[in-house]
């Protein structure tokens, strides 16, 4: 979307982004001329030609804007191949990852940057600058986990994984992103069954991108059901077609594997999407990095940079999780199957599982996700957002016309009480060409430099939701709602750091285990009545969410509770073992998974399910050996949350005065200090786990 673009508009600490320049070209070339003057600098500076007993800060703030000024526009790049994907911005993306890989593997092996960060840990020794001692700490622990102690035929080894891994990741999605892609099934009218006005209105304008693209095909009818999730949930939930349902889920969960079907049939040219060789080379790279590294497996090196200090302690976790969740999963999937009996269904599928769901959750409480969507415009959603962050934290989110990559997208401002702290892009609805889910980028961060030259935080938030059709604005399902609130968790936690070090304000340098705790513990406040009506209005009428339908959804809140933590939990034990295994082959893969299933799930799919191959949040995301930190987090954000129930005062949990502790001790302080630090300062105490059980309906009386 082109806007004209003047950078004495905006706040030069913004250091906007020029998105009418940003071409695949620009990016690149911008990032390799950044790469080339931060390898001089480590040449100089390895060569000797910079004066070592100087101030060592000094030496490490000229470095810090070398790599600050490649990784910002690589990070745009980055971005737009993940939302704007094209054939250009793919070659340009993966075309620069060796070099940056190269380069990050340079930095982690060099022992001239080793050294003087060694030095200014020692000269901090006393001197109370909790935030520099942590950002240093962190880096000579980045720097022994990259290897910069090994002999140099193992440097050279470890190099040549790190840039294997990296191009592995980004082929991984691509193969996700491009047989989602793959999937388009003309539908008839028999089909059409069941499904939603809004579900049609999708389906109808799948059928109208996919006649853009094949003029000459005939189609029964003007829609087309895909894989994108609002498109595949429209036929999930609602269609009566049970045939229909089985095709798309066999479709789905079978995503860029040698088992992909259509209509129940093998088709041999998705296959060039398969991702199975991939995840065993990746696997098999990750296990030699940790070998190298003096690790048995790649999990002990995941934890070496987490809260948990073991995968024993995790697995007692989670386990114990999923011994107090099994008894109400059970409950949920025999409620499932006696409901399916009404419904003419006596053998329960996984396809019919959230087709009996939606109807059995209409019947329980009387609410119709369906019927609720038109009050949760995202207009009004992101209004009642901003005004219940702005009471608990007191910070503003002002729209302003910026250049964006799509029409979709805009770019706010965030102000606090003492002027401009960050800004946010949002780019909410899915269509063709990005990929899937839901997700924050913190692609700029805080940081001030030695001669008082400022960074503020920037961001990008983005969805997958439903896009507007018709005329109307996106209406979202309440789930869309509670993903919108997570994202913008992780939001806060980047931009309302009062921290000036990049290496640990916001996000960068919290575990990764505690990094969901801002993003889960928001969600909670589009669950609070006043919070929904803050963030409900009909889109036509402008009425707020009827009581009835208020009460309804609360009392539905735990609805299945006890089936989703399980799948949760499974994931994440599924996660943990097979980087703890050492597994060297797909058959492997697949088997830890289906003893994971075994042991802890209670709806298991069918034998061609092939789940782990589209699985991007461990094979081309961050959450290696690190997918329990969902329920882990989820235990902290619970429990903070927990604190502004203890203090519910006149205006219910949206409480400023615990909202500015939160603020002061969670969200400011970010990475400067331990997540366990910071969350001791807020509640006064160490985590527990009761309001987690409690929040997830399972306290028995």
């Amino acid at each position: 979307m082109s806007i004209d673009f003047n950078s004495a508009d905006f706040d030069e600490r913004l250091h906007l982004v020029d998105f009418n320049k940003s071409t695949p070209q620009t990016l690149t070339q911008e990032t390799s001329d950044a790469l080339d003057a931060a390898h001089a600098f480590l040449d100089d500076l390895e060569a000797g030609k910079m004066d070592m007993d100087g101030e060592p800060l000094a030496i490490i703030d000229q470095f810090d804007t070398l790599s600050h000024a490649i990784h910002r526009p690589f990070g745009v790049l980055s971005h737009l191949n993940s939302v704007m994907n094209s054939e250009e911005i793919r070659h340009a993306h993966h075309e620069i990852l060796p070099k940056l890989s190269e380069f990050g593997v340079r930095v982690g092996q060099s022992k001239a940057l080793y050294d003087l960060y060694k030095t200014l840990q020692n000269d901090l020794k006393g001197s109370g600058d909790f935030a520099r001692v942590r950002a240093t700490f962190l880096a000579l622990q980045s720097f022994d986990l990259s290897g910069v102690s090994l002999p140099d035929d193992k440097k050279d080894q470890f190099a040549k994984i790190q840039s294997e891994l990296s191009l592995l990741s980004a082929q991984f999605s691509d193969n996700v992103l491009d047989a989602t892609g793959a999937f388009a099934l003309p539908l008839t009218q028999e089909q059409l069954d069941g499904i939603t006005p809004s579900g049609l209105a999708l389906l109808k304008a799948a059928g109208d991108n996919y006649k853009a693209k094949h003029p000459d095909a005939t189609l029964p009818t003007d829609y087309v059901a895909t894989l994108d999730i609002p498109m595949y949930l429209a036929v999930m939930q609602y269609a009566t077609d049970r045939k229909l349902r089985e095709t798309l889920y066999h479709a789905y969960n079978t995503r860029a594997s040698a088992e992909w079907t259509f209509e129940g049939k093998k088709d041999n040219k998705p296959t060039k999407f398969d991702n199975s060789d991939i995840m065993t080379r990746i696997l098999i790279l990750r296990t030699q990095k940790a070998n190298l590294l003096g690790f048995e497996d790649y999990t002990q090196l995941s934890l070496a940079t987490k809260m948990a200090d073991s995968d024993d302690e995790i697995e007692r976790f989670l386990l114990d999780l999923a011994n107090k969740a099994r008894p109400f999963a059970q409950k949920d999937l025999a409620e499932v199957q006696k409901f399916a009996k009404t419904l003419g269904i006596e053998d329960v599928q996984p396809w019919d599982v959230p087709f009996i769901s939606e109807k059995l959750q209409n019947a329980k409480y009387s609410l119709d996700s369906e019927a609720i969507r038109p009050y949760f415009p995202v207009p009004v959603v992101l209004d009642g957002m901003f005004d219940i962050i702005h009471e608990l934290f007191g910070v503003r989110f002002i729209a302003k016309d910026a250049p964006v990559w799509h029409k979709d997208a805009q770019f706010y401002e965030v102000h606090g009480k003492d002027g401009l702290i960050g800004g946010a892009y949002i780019d909410l609805y899915a269509r063709a060409g990005k990929s899937g889910g839901a997700w924050l980028s913190d692609f700029q961060g805080k940081h001030e430099r030695l001669d008082g030259s400022q960074t503020l935080p920037m961001c990008f938030v983005v969805g997958n939701f439903s896009p507007a059709v018709d005329g109307k604005p996106s209406l979202l399902t309440h789930d869309e709602v509670l993903t919108l609130f997570h994202e913008f968790g992780h939001a806060l936690h980047h931009l309302l750091t009062r921290v000036n070090i990049a290496d640990v304000s916001g996000i960068s340098g919290v575990e990764w285990d505690a990094v969901e705790l801002p993003s889960q513990f928001m969600e909670n406040f589009a669950w609070d009545k006043a919070g929904i009506a803050k963030i409900s209005r009909h889109v036509e009428t402008g009425e707020p969410l009827p009581d009835d339908k208020l009460n309804a959804m609360l009392a539905a809140k735990n609805f299945q509770s006890g089936l989703q933590t399980l799948r949760q939990i499974e994931f994440g034990l599924f996660d943990l073992r097979m980087h703890a295994g050492n597994l060297t082959d797909y058959a492997a893969i697949m088997t830890t998974l289906n003893q994971v299933r075994d042991e802890v799930a209670v709806i298991m799919p069918p034998s061609n399910n092939r789940f782990p191959n589209s699985f991007s949040h461990i094979f081309a995301g961050g959450y290696a050996s690190g997918y329990y930190s969902y329920k882990w987090a989820e235990l902290l954000s619970a429990d903070a949350f927990g604190v502004f129930e203890d203090h519910a005062g006149d205006t219910g949990v949206i409480n400023p005065v615990i909202g500015k502790a939160f603020y002061d001790n969670i969200l400011a302080m970010g990475g400067s200090r331990t997540a366990k630090e910071n969350f001791t300062a807020f509640a006064g105490r160490e985590a527990k786990i009761d309001a987690l059980l409690r929040h997830s309906g399972f306290e028995v009386a």
